[in-house]
């Protein structure tokens, strides 16, 4: 039985601060997001908390409330007596993401196109040269890069940018609330989507440049549009209906799964 003294105890545990000033649990949140954003752990990964709190050195309850707000923002899910895994995305929710992310950055980006000062222009324009250097770089690279995951981490500053340059905080939020680029990220790693069009940001950010708001909106959308089809192809392998068990079929003599070492669910 588990007393009022224990779940006190469970309670001070995750929220108690690391050496940096952040509580277990958002430490644990931060490096699970971060595994699962750098393709170290994979869409239909069974995520198994025993392993999980052994290797950040945690107890399970800073685990439990991580991968709670992991599933709350669509990251992870869970099933009663099975267990917690990576998210394997419908075909239905890659479209809902695409649709709802094509409204609201193409709203950013017309309003982007009539807000811009010079200065920020020249930034953004820096900025979208750059990634498209990035970007092409990124072919060569093997899929569990630390240079991938940079790239992609700054691949969704640039477009937070424009959002922000928007000069419309409300627009930011509903962004970043619906988590669209963060998805957008997790689809482009899952379907190791990497090439891109010649100059893919830099003509983006011309046209949010050029102080034309429907050119900067036509411009976002098919922006966002781009490689759509590319994504759902590669998606579309996994069994939806039998993808829990997908991943951890075959353990070795640790019931260990080959792969990232998560394994199975403990019983």
């Amino acid at each position: 039985m588990i007393t009022q003294s224990k779940l006190r105890k469970g309670a001070r545990s995750s929220s108690r601060l690391d050496g940096n000033g952040q509580s277990l649990s958002n430490r644990a949140y931060q490096q699970i997001r971060d595994e699962i954003l750098s393709g170290d752990l994979s869409i239909g990964d069974v995520l198994s908390r025993r392993r999980l709190a052994e290797r950040l050195n945690m107890s399970f309850l800073p685990i439990t409330e991580a991968l709670r707000c992991l599933e709350t923002e669509g990251l992870v899910e869970s099933r009663p007596r099975i267990g917690t895994r990576v998210r394997v995305p419908s075909e239905q929710d890659i479209r809902d993401s695409n649709v709802i992310r094509e409204a609201l950055e193409s709203q950013a980006a017309r309003l982007c196109a009539l807000s811009i000062t010079e200065a920020e222009k020249q930034q953004l324009r820096t900025s979208a040269r750059h990634l498209d250097e990035l970007q092409k770089m990124c072919v060569l690279e093997s899929a569990d890069s630390r240079f991938l995951f940079s790239v992609h981490t700054y691949h969704m500053q640039f477009h937070q940018r424009i959002a922000e340059l928007s000069r419309c905080p409300g627009l930011c939020r509903a962004i970043e609330k619906e988590h669209v680029l963060i998805f957008n990220w997790l689809y482009d790693i899952a379907a190791d989507r990497r090439t891109q069009p010649e100059e893919f940001h830099s003509k983006l950010a011309e046209a949010l440049c050029s102080g034309d708001s429907l050119a900067a909106d036509a411009a976002m959308r098919v922006h966002v549009r781009y490689g759509l089809d590319q994504i759902l192809a590669r998606l579309s392998k996994f069994d939806k209906r039998d993808a829990w068990r997908l991943k951890s079929r075959n353990p070795d003599e640790n019931g260990k799964k080959s792969g990232n070492g998560l394994g199975r669910k403990d019983r």
